[in-house]
């Protein structure tokens, strides 16, 4: 039985080593199986008989983890039946293999533990490269949106041909052979694997040594140990006589130097340090500049938030209470060093200087960012000044007094408008100044008598921001007492929480002051009411304006390093040169911008909301547009109106003209070519009269009058179409704009010179012709004739009715009566009436006996008349009669044509004034369509071009365009957007604050 049990054992090791061991090629056949195991399990086999087994196997079994191959072992005959001595090597071999695996397995675990490990102290050391990220191109993290991974996936091998791949493992066996040294071989037919062998003699004889290298490196510890006792105890009884020596004040002497020392030594280490950190980031802007890592670069963050400041400052330029937003105010007496401080921090001389006068004439924003070079521009100009350039230095000085003076307006000294500088450069401590003008106490000859109040109200409006950083200037080479700025400031900032006091010319203080305490207690605040944070000492250079900023800073730490006022103790390192105030008050600004901005950014969507709802609630239907909008909207409307011109058909401009040039020259006509012509007795006279006088008003009058009627009626057509409502289209907030956009285009259009000359050539023929060529000509004529005497006939009917007053229908009807003046008028008119009645032929003109005459008979009936009076009554008497006697004679000639033709042969019919009109009549037709030619050809398309000007020129004109374009929805609209814009940027500020921190 036991050996029934022994057989399956070694069966089913066998069968473990067939399927378990990695060394296996291909499957082991049941056939090859031991005979006992298949004798025992395997009698379902159907290839199972009884016969000899195979002696040998073919089967060579190894593992990947031995470096030699089993040995071939030889198994005795197995006879048929029942077997009572066997040898089960098998299970033997299975054991020990067995044993070496689980000491691999153990030594596998214990390793990758110890790999493990070390990678995670590798890890530590790594340093975190995520502050680079931004170094590795944009086109690494979006490798998938261009590169098909899934594709790529697919294309790659599957599992059975990479299993080709796979190594030799044979090669691999005979690669382990190094391992046969831990294996001992044991008696024929077992072997043994010792796990806990110590190892050879070579091993033993290092760790010997290493061992004597242990004990000798500890006894080398151990003596330099006993060397530093005993020198510090020769150290300490040397220091002890010493210390008895030397007398208290000495010591206290040699302990300030040490200290001095010290603080000097580290103060340079800083500085070199700074100095390294400074070249190293140029050169990393300097390639981001060159764009080496193909990638935007992001606005920094004084960049944005200047940009919010640039914004409020347009939206609302006195600064009330909405803006709290941290600025560095620079304020101080005039000449006390402002400017010179703010040239200190931003590394450069870029304002303009004078001995002793007033310089800073308006406040100036300077916005201080790294960048790669030393540049400086103004916010609305894209042009860079390199401020390591003397040249571009003095151009930047002088463009910012340029522009001081124009901010200035005439009778001003100073402006509260304020200039927009932005400076960049590498090492610069970001932060946002304004540079005030200087307080003075007295206005001097050549300022504005408000110069001081008007200087008080600037500084008071940007320091009563509670979240304004004061940066007060105090000019230390003058008595103290003197100061007016440190009152103002104790004035808006009474605590002291947000004051900087900044004490410049330290160096002439030091020399001119006999007391240096009295230099400690002005820096300390003790001679002042006004309270602050810090308190500094600065010198800003040696009074020469050519000093270089470099040179400025090497004396100013060459003298605070030689200063009584250090060595003395009465100041401190970190209060001293520009260097260090600089970086208190950029931390100062960065320290009050996150307190404070996101609570005004949360002030400004409360005010964004306010404007929101009145405008849904006032302008439903209407959208949102600013003024510039607006004006880009009535421009489009302009420019179509003026187009619309070239519309108008020739007709329309000819008639126009026409009637336009006949109601200009008709009196002229009339009273000075028609009536004196008249008055002669035959035609011959007649003719020549009329020829006369017609070449005179060609030459001299006409051609002037025919350009005049031309532009009156080119600018009428323009103002018709400028003004013709729209019905629900038109929008009457454009009406300003557009009488504007007329008035000035109409001022700057001139007509073409040379049209005078080619219009009188024109009009001289024209008016030569008096040829009337057919009955449908001559009848026009008298068609025209009657219509130019009936209207004068209308016009003296009235004038006479004006100057005699109401007829007696009229007084009956009306109630109206006549005035004295009226009746003497009525009385004389009646008197020269019946004068024309007995000689209908009467000469246009009264004779002098003729007047004495009328005066006599109204004189007769109480009427007194001046002789003035009766000519002026003649007149119009007389003036009816011939265009009454003229539309008779008119009325005859309507039949006169045939006569015309035959030259008023044997005829006593007369028509030469039916000529006259035809030529007035011809020239007026002429001289119409050569204008509307003129006008179509040319002028149109001149005056589109002055408006096209004139819009351009107001558009770039703001204050032009506030003035034009008016009313609460414009203000409405305006208030909206910038409010938008504002808290756009201040949301986008915070949350790139919140992304650097």
């Amino acid at each position: 039985m036991w050996r029934v049990r022994r057989a399956a054992v070694a069966c089913e090791v066998c069968q473990s080593l067939v399927k378990h061991s990695p060394g296996t090629k291909g499957s082991l056949p049941l056939q090859k199986l031991h005979l006992v195991s298949r004798s025992i399990y395997h009698t379902h086999h159907p290839t199972l008989k009884l016969q000899r087994p195979q002696i040998r196997t073919s089967l060579q079994q190894f593992s990947s983890l031995t470096s030699f191959p089993l040995r071939k072992l030889k198994l005795s005959p197995v006879k048929y039946g029942y077997q009572p001595h066997r040898n089960f090597w098998p299970a033997r071999l299975a054991a020990r293999l067995l044993k070496l695996r689980y000491l691999i397995l153990g030594s596998a675990v214990g390793g990758g533990y110890t790999a493990k490990k070390t990678f995670d102290q590798w890890k530590d050391m790594i340093p975190d490269l995520s502050d680079y990220k931004w170094i590795v191109p944009d086109i690494v993290w979006e490798i998938d949106e261009y590169i098909d991974l899934e594709k790529i996936r697919k294309a790659l091998p599957n599992s059975e041909d990479l299993a080709k791949l796979a190594p030799d493992f044979d090669k691999i066996a005979e690669s382990l052979s190094l391992l046969k040294d831990f294996f001992t071989t044991g008696s024929p037919g077992e072997t043994a694997f010792r796990a806990t062998d110590p190892g050879s003699e070579s091993d033993k004889r290092y760790r010997k040594g290493l061992l004597g290298e242990l004990i000798l490196l500890q006894q080398q510890i151990q003596e330099h140990e006993e060397e530093a006792r005993r020198a510090a105890g020769q150290y300490s009884t040397s220091y002890a006589q010493q210390k008895r020596k030397v007398s208290d004040k000495e010591k206290i002497d040699q302990l300030q130097e040490e200290l001095l020392h010290t603080q000097l030594k580290y103060q340079r280490i800083l500085e070199r340090l700074e100095k390294e950190n400074k070249e190293l980031r140029k050169l990393v802007l300097q390639k981001d500049d060159k764009g080496i890592h193909h990638r935007k670069l992001k606005k920094s963050l004084i960049d944005m938030y200047s940009e919010v400041l640039d914004v409020l400052s347009d939206y609302d330029a006195s600064y009330n209470t909405q803006d709290h937003l941290p600025r560095v105010v620079v304020v101080g007496d005039q000449s006390a060093g402002k400017t010179s401080v703010l040239e200190m921090i931003a590394q450069a001389r870029i304002f303009p200087r004078g001995s002793g006068e007033m310089m800073t004439r308006s406040p100036v924003k300077v916005t201080l960012s790294e960048g790669p070079h030393h540049v400086a521009l103004f916010k609305d100009s894209s042009r860079e000044f390199d401020l390591t350039k003397e040249e571009d230095l003095a151009a930047l000085r002088h463009e910012i007094e340029l522009r001081m003076r124009k901010n200035v307006k005439e009778g001003c000294t100073v402006s509260p408008e304020t200039i927009s500088l932005n400076v960049k450069g590498p090492g610069l401590q970001r932060m946002v100044l304004v540079d005030l003008p200087g307080v003075i106490n007295t206005v001097t000859s050549g300022m504005a008598p408000d110069t001081k109040e008007t200087i008080f109200s600037i500084s008071k409006a940007y320091m009563q921001n509670p979240n304004a950083i004061i940066l007060c200037i105090q000019d230390g080479s003058v008595d103290a007492e003197r100061s007016i700025v440190t009152d103002l400031v104790s004035q808006m900032d009474p605590h002291g929480r947000r004051t900087i006091f900044v004490l410049t010319k330290v160096d002439l203080a030091e020399k001119n002051v006999t007391s240096p305490s009295r230099i400690q207690q002005i820096i300390e605040g003790k001679l002042f009411p006004m309270k602050a944070l810090g308190y500094f000492a600065v010198v800003t250079g040696k009074g020469n304006s050519s000093e270089s900023i470099e040179a400025i800073r090497d004396y100013e730490e060459e003298f605070f390093q030689n200063s009584k006022l250090l060595k003395t103790s009465m100041l401190k390192a970190h209060q001293v040169t520009t260097r260090n105030l600089s970086l208190a008050v950029s931390d100062c600004f960065w320290k009050m911008v996150r307190e404070s901005v996101e609570q005004q950014a949360d002030s400004f969507k409360a005010t964004r909301f306010n404007l929101e709802t009145e405008w849904k609630n006032n302008y439903p239907r209407l959208r949102e547009l600013d003024r510039n909008e607006l004006f880009e909207k009535a421009k489009n409307e302009i420019l179509d109106e003026v187009i619309s011109l070239s519309q108008v058909t020739p007709k329309h401009w000819e008639e126009i003209l026409q009637q336009s040039l006949w109601e200009r020259v008709s009196t002229h006509v009339i009273e000075n070519i028609y009536l004196p012509a008249a008055q002669t007795m035959n035609s011959g006279t007649f003719n020549t009269t009329v020829d006369i006088k017609l070449k005179q008003w060609t030459d001299k009058q006409l051609p002037n009058k025919a350009v005049e009627v031309a532009w009156e009626t080119l600018q009428e057509e323009f103002s018709r179409f400028m003004t013709e409502p729209k019905g629900k289209e038109h929008d009457d907030i454009f009406d300003k704009l557009k009488e504007a956009v007329k008035e000035e285009s109409i001022k700057r259009h001139k007509w073409n010179d040379f049209a005078e000359d080619s219009l009188r050539v024109i009009q001289h023929n024209a008016l030569e012709d008096r040829s009337i060529s057919d009955k449908q000509q001559w009848d026009a004529a008298i068609y025209f004739m009657e219509e130019a005497l009936q209207a004068r006939l209308k016009d003296t009917e009235n004038a006479i009715e004006n100057m005699v007053g109401p007829d007696w229908k009229k007084r009956w009807l009306y109630w109206k009566n006549r005035t004295q003046e009226q009746c003497v008028h009525n009385e004389t008119k009646n008197e020269l009436e019946k004068m024309l009645k007995c000689n209908e032929e009467h000469p246009a003109y009264l004779a002098s006996d003729e007047i004495t005459t009328v005066r006599k008979n109204l004189e007769s009936r109480g009427v007194e008349v001046d002789p003035s009076l009766i000519k002026d009554t003649w007149h119009q008497v007389y003036r009816r009669h011939f265009l009454k006697t003229a539309l008779n004679h008119c009325n005859l000639c309507r039949r006169g044509f045939y006569y015309y033709q035959r030259h008023f042969v044997d005829s006593e019919l007369e028509c030469n004034d039916v000529v006259l009109f035809w030529r007035i009549q011809r020239m007026l037709a002429i001289t119409a369509n050569t204008l509307r030619q003129q006008l179509t050809n040319t002028e149109v398309r001149r005056l589109e071009k002055n408006v096209k000007e004139v819009l351009e020129d107001f558009a770039e004109d703001s204050e032009k365009k506030v003035k034009l374009l008016t009313g609460k929805r414009v203000q409405l609209a305006e208030d909206l957007k910038k409010v938008r814009e504002i808290q756009e940027k201040l949301d986008a500020f915070i949350e790139a604050l919140h992304q650097e921190k």
